[in-house]
């Protein structure tokens, strides 16, 4: 990333999160003060906030890069596109949560929660500074707790309480490091770090950044943070597991991105980042063969995709490709894991994969909004993932790690026969035995977010292939 001149404050320069905190309070106090009945009322702060948000983020991308308040917030083209993946991710979760939370005794303070979560991922995504990261991944964290467990269900809670308690760990690993890294560079401004370390123990660097690493970590859902992300799938209502999954990986990602490369040079680190890579995405695809229930299934896929987010962090400052790859990974990844989930709620009394057994026939378009998605998880193309898998290959290639691209590629390989465990008995006749025996009546606005979420998987599988091969035909200067 290149080094852009601090400025002052400069509120206009956080306008889209400016939305989303204004939205989150104003539901919270809006829906204070409403009956149960009227509670959508809410949910209509909660999408004119994500909409506006998504708009400034939007108007606000071909703008000039800047560093403001002293230089502890960034606004450039990673933040620009964390904000909009954000926005749009949370829309998409409310959209398909609507039919879930409607009338409900916690559909405001999910709005609330979601739209919270939402800035703090924005936040961790943007920061330049490590005390604004330790403000930012608690911003982020606890409502997330609160939303795992709001279902109140035993699976629930359990899943809230792992997620907690990892995300106490962690969150005290990275705040421990935040201390020893400030105590070594004598700066907490992303600028300063690398000089300030050069003359610092290695050994001491290294401890104070793989604490921080550790906590980002946990945000991503990679090793070794990853425990919690299959049980909170699994557990939490279907919005709840849908955003968990998918909106905190955006602010992760990104802010390990952006600390690595202000720090490079210092330690090894890209090795260390590599072998992740390589462990996160093996345990999740072979944990995820022996799944039964789809959103367990969709957790492991989640640990694995974090495995190949990891591959452009692992090369980030060494090659120009690695931030554009991971932002295109992780749109194409997050619409294509909503679209999944979206489908979960459309028919949430299935809950093992046999349960879809007819759809295709009883539900054509659902059916083919669920392959399209479980395809762009797997990387084929002409979809969203299949440009980001592309991309992420080609930076981990570009920057030596040849065995990594490797073995991921084994992995694509490896996971492609457990989405066709689920794909499979979509397209076989509903037997006797099989749970509803074919009655598929789906919950309207969760099948309705199913269908424009696969559309939009192939409209950036299309429209971004067909941009990326135009700028790369294009005679340079």
């Amino acid at each position: 990333m290149t080094e852009v001149a601090h400025s002052g404050p400069d509120p206009l320069a956080l306008l889209p999160e400016i939305f989303l905190l204004a939205g989150a309070i104003t539901a919270l106090l809006t829906g204070s003060f409403l009956a149960r009945q009227r509670q959508w009322i809410t949910r209509v702060i909660a999408v004119v906030a994500l909409v506006a948000s998504a708009a400034a983020a939007a108007a606000a991308l071909g703008a000039p890069e800047a560093s403001v308040y002293e230089g502890s917030y960034t606004v450039d083209a990673a933040t620009g596109g964390a904000r909009l993946i954000v926005a749009v991710s949370a829309l998409l979760v409310i959209l398909l949560g609507r039919d879930e939370l409607k009338g409900t005794d916690r559909e405001s303070e999910h709005h609330v929660l979601v739209l919270l979560a939402s800035l703090g991922a924005v936040v961790l995504a943007g920061t330049s500074d490590l005390l604004v990261l330790g403000v930012a991944f608690l911003l982020a964290s606890v409502p997330l707790y609160a939303l795992i467990g709001m279902n109140r269900t035993r699976g629930g809670a359990e899943a809230a309480l792992k997620t907690y308690l990892l995300g106490a760990l962690l969150g005290i690993a990275l705040l421990l490091g935040v201390t020893i890294t400030y105590g070594l560079a004598g700066t907490t401004d992303y600028a300063g770090l690398a000089s300030g370390m050069a003359t610092a123990p290695g050994a001491a660097v290294a401890v104070g950044l793989l604490g921080i690493i550790a906590g980002l970590m946990f945000k991503a859902g990679a090793v070794p943070g990853h425990f919690w992300v299959p049980d909170a799938a699994q557990g939490a209502g279907t919005a709840s597991a849908a955003f968990a999954t998918t909106v905190p990986k955006v602010g992760g990602f990104i802010a390990a991105y952006r600390l690595l490369d202000a720090v490079h040079g210092t330690v090894n680190w890209p090795l260390l980042i590599a072998v992740l890579a390589a462990l996160t995405m093996t345990l999740g695809n072979l944990a995820a063969y022996t799944q039964d229930d789809p959103r367990r299934l969709l957790g492991w896929s989640t640990v694995s995709q974090a495995g190949y987010l990891l591959m452009p962090v692992a090369v980030a400052g060494s090659v120009p490709l690695a931030l554009p790859a991971l932002l295109v990974y992780l749109a194409g990844y997050a619409v294509s894991n909503l679209a999944a989930f979206a489908v979960t709620a459309a028919y949430p009394d299935r809950r093992t994969l046999a349960g879809f057994q007819g759809l295709g026939s009883a539900r054509p378009w659902h059916a083919g909004a669920l392959v399209v998605s479980l395809l762009s998880l797997v990387g084929t193309p002409p979809t969203a993932v299949f440009l980001g898998k592309l991309t992420v290959f080609t930076a981990a290639w570009d920057g030596g790690f040849w065995w990594l691209t490797v073995i991921a590629a084994l992995n694509t390989t490896v996971s492609l026969f457990y989405y066709l465990r689920w794909i499979a008995p979509v397209f076989r006749a509903a037997g006797p035995d099989t749970p509803g025996a074919g009655d598929f009546s789906p919950r309207p606005w969760a099948a309705r977010t199913a269908v424009g979420a696969a559309f939009l998987i192939l409209v950036i599988g299309l429209a971004a292939g067909l941009a990326w091969a135009a700028l790369a035909g294009a005679p340079h200067s």
